[in-house]
C-alpha cells in the first residue's frame, strides 16, 4: 500500500441509488483493500438528460445509504459546485484538496470509459488522477476502438502499480454488477409497484415521503 491512503471514487447521477452501486462500491473497496469508496453524486449533468428529481434529493437519498456503511461515503462537492457537473473540474477541485501526493482512482463504467473522447477535458485526467474502468467477466476490449491506443499507453495490471504514484494510469477490473437499473427503479414506482429490495429501505421511505418519480 502507499504511503497515504487513496482516494477512490465513484460519480454517477444516482437517480435514485441503489444496491447495485452499494454492492460495486463495496466490492471495489473489498478488492483494492482501502478504508472507503466515495459516492459523488452528479449535480447539473452534462452527459445526459436531466435526472428524475432535483440534485439536492440526489444527494440525500445517497447520504441515508451509506449512513450505517463505513466503508462507503459521500461527496457533496459536484451539488454543491457553481457549475456543471465535468469530472475534470471535480478532478481538479478533488485533487486541489488532496494534495499533490494522494493517488486518486476514479471508478467508471466500461461505457463510459469508452466515451471518454466525448467528455469536456478528457486527455487531462490522468495528470490528475488514476482511471479503473470496470467491466463485466469475459469482456474483450474492441481493438478498434479510438480508445485502444490511449488504454494499451497507460494500462496497469496490478493495484500496486497504481498506488506507487499519485496519477497516470488505467486499470480494467472484471466485476458482476447486480442487474438493477434505476430506470427499473423510477418506472416501478411511477407504475404504482414497490421497488424495495432493489434499493435501501431508508431511500425508499425517502422517494415515498417526498413524493419523488411520480409516488402516489
Amino acid at each position: 500500500m502507499p504511503l497515504t491512503e487513496p482516494f477512490v471514487f465513484m460519480g454517477g447521477t444516482f437517480d435514485p441509488v441503489h444496491n447495485g452501486h452499494l454492492r460495486t462500491a463495496l466490492e471495489l473497496q473489498q478488492w483494492l483493500n482501502v478504508s472507503q469508496v466515495t459516492l459523488i453524486p452528479t449535480g447539473e449533468p452534462v452527459h445526459r438528460e436531466a435526472p428524475g428529481c432535483s440534485a439536492q434529493h440526489r444527494l440525500e437519498m445517497v447520504r441515508l445509504a451509506v449512513e450505517d456503511a463505513a466503508s462507503l461515503c459521500v461527496d457533496a462537492r459536484e451539488v454543491d459546485a457553481a457549475t456543471p457537473s465535468y469530472s475534470a473540474l471535480t478532478l481538479a477541485s478533488l485533487r486541489q484538496s488532496l494534495g499533490p501526493d494522494r493517488p486518486v482512482c476514479m471508478v467508471m463504467g466500461m461505457d463510459a470509459y469508452l466515451g471518454l473522447p466525448g467528455w469536456k477535458d478528457w486527455d487531462t485526467f490522468l495528470s490528475l488522477c488514476h482511471i479503473i474502468a470496470v467491466a463485466r467477466p469475459g469482456y474483450t476490449y474492441p481493438s478498434a476502438d479510438a480508445m485502444d491506443d490511449f488504454t494499451r499507453r497507460y494500462r496497469v495490471e496490478s493495484t500496486e502499480e497504481l498506488w506507487q504514484r499519485p496519477c497516470g494510469a488505467v486499470m480494467i477490473h472484471e466485476l458482476t454488477p447486480l442487474g438493477i437499473s434505476a430506470t427499473q427503479i423510477r418506472e416501478l414506482v411511477a407504475q404504482g409497484r414497490s421497488p424495495r429490495y432493489l434499493l435501501p429501505d431508508q431511500v425508499w421511505e425517502y422517494i415515498k415521503q417526498h413524493r419523488l418519480y411520480g409516488y402516489k
